[in-house]
């Protein structure tokens, strides 16, 4: 499984763990991805996502996962959300 948010794009991070000797090792800082199901009314259907725990929050302040989906920018969105944004529009 992809360590990214179907709905903001966030990846895991890179960076370093700096020592007291300033020893430096390559290290990821993962996102807190979580899985969670929503009902898309407009397809008759529900659809579990991986979403982080932050667009889990915007999601629920845009009134709902339709909502969050429009207002996404197309690059952050995965393929599976721009095909169903597709269907409703058309």
């Amino acid at each position: 499984m992809a360590q990214v948010c179907e709905l903001t794009g966030i990846k895991p991070m890179y960076g370093n763990n700096v020592s007291h000797a300033n020893n430096k090792v390559r290290r990821r800082q993962m996102p807190n991805l979580k899985k969670k199901k929503y009902f898309i009314p407009e397809l008759n259907r529900s659809m579990t996502l991986t979403l982080s725990t932050r667009a889990i929050r915007s999601i629920e302040l845009q009134g709902g996962i339709m909502g969050a989906i429009f207002k996404a920018r197309n690059e952050d969105l995965s393929n599976r959300l721009k095909k169903i944004r597709d269907q409703i529009k058309n």
